[in-house]
């Protein structure tokens, strides 16, 4: 598989991955029986599977190690804290304002991996 394709999968996973996260925080703030239905608990984790294998199969296709790359690693670390946020937004908070809270604080985490992944660069800025 190409280069180009690969990294087609990964940046549409992102985006369809972001919207149902966002979707979800949304219905969540609206206490919508939305949240409850299958395929919104299924449809996420195909989602983040795809993302997680394109991305994995994009850095060995341009060689590049996670432990050898600042923002690379920055982007994991990102990845691992917004995955964290998210699990407490929308499953183990528990108030609301804590879901809301984490599920804010997952937006902006979500930004800055993007930015990284834009810049090259784990210090935004540079």
């Amino acid at each position: 598989m190409s280069y180009a394709v690969l990294k087609l999968i990964h940046v549409g996973s992102v985006i369809v991955s972001y919207a149902l996260f966002f979707l979800r925080g949304v219905w969540l703030m609206q206490d919508s029986e939305k949240l409850r239905q299958r395929w919104i608990r299924i449809l996420p984790h195909i989602v983040d599977t795809i993302l997680l294998t394109s991305a994995i199969v994009l850095a060995m296709t341009i060689q590049q190690n996670p432990l050898d790359n600042s923002w690379l690693t920055a982007k994991v670390t990102g990845l691992l804290l917004y995955i964290g946020l998210g699990m407490i937004a929308i499953r183990f908070g528990k108030t609301r304002r804590t879901k809301i809270t984490a599920w804010i604080a997952a937006q902006c985490v979500f930004i800055y991996i993007v930015l990284v992944a834009l810049t090259k660069s784990p210090v935004l800025g540079l």
